[in-house]
C-alpha cells in the first residue's frame, strides 16, 4: 500500500467536483433504478444546494481526497435521530452515502481512508449503528471494515 491518502473535509470550492463524482457513481451503478428514463439534469442543481447546506451541518461530514486535477475521491456521512429502542438507546443512526473514487485514482486506498475517518466520526457522534448500500465493487471493503448483513430485507417504495 502506498502512502495514506490525505483526507480532508470538503469546502465550498469542492462542490462542482462533488457533483461530478456523484454523477460518476450513478453511471457506475447503471440501470433504470438509478438512472430513470424520465431524469433530467435538474438533480445537479438540487445536489449543489444540498451540499452547500450540509457543508456546515453538525450532523453531516463530507470528506474528499485531492487528485492531480480535481478530486480523486469523496464520501459523506450523516447522523439522524430516529426513535430509540432496546437495540438503539440513543436513536442515533449513521448513514454512509456516495463513497466514490474517480476511475483514474482507484485501488489506492482512498475509499478505505475516507471510511476510517467516517467511522471515527460516527463513534464521536454516538451513532448506535451505521447503514449503507454497497456497490458490488465496494462490498468487500465494507465487510472488511466490519459491516454485515442487516437482519431486515432492504425494501423501498416510490410514490
Amino acid at each position: 500500500m502506498t502512502h495514506h491518502p490525505r483526507v480532508r473535509q470538503a469546502s465550498h470550492d469542492d462542490i462542482p467536483e462533488l457533483v461530478r463524482l456523484r454523477a460518476l457513481l450513478f453511471g457506475d451503478l447503471g440501470g433504470d433504478f438509478f438512472n430513470p428514463p424520465s431524469a433530467d439534469e435538474s438533480w445537479r442543481d438540487a445536489l449543489t444546494m444540498v451540499l452547500k447546506e450540509k457543508l456546515t451541518d453538525d450532523d453531516a461530514r463530507i470528506l474528499v481526497v485531492e487528485g492531480n486535477r480535481g478530486l480523486a475521491a469523496c464520501g459523506i456521512g450523516t447522523v439522524e435521530r430516529w426513535f430509540p429502542g432496546p437495540h438503539s438507546p440513543t436513536g442515533r443512526i449513521g448513514h454512509v452515502i456516495g463513497v466514490v473514487t474517480d476511475p483514474a485514482h482507484r485501488r489506492r486506498g482512498h475509499s478505505r481512508a475516507i471510511m476510517q475517518d467516517l467511522l471515527t466520526w460516527f463513534r464521536e457522534r454516538r451513532a448506535v449503528r451505521v447503514d449503507l448500500y454497497a456497490s458490488r465493487e465496494g462490498e468487500p471493503l465494507y465487510r472488511e471494515l466490519g459491516f454485515f448483513d442487516h437482519p431486515d430485507p432492504a425494501l423501498c417504495w416510490r410514490p
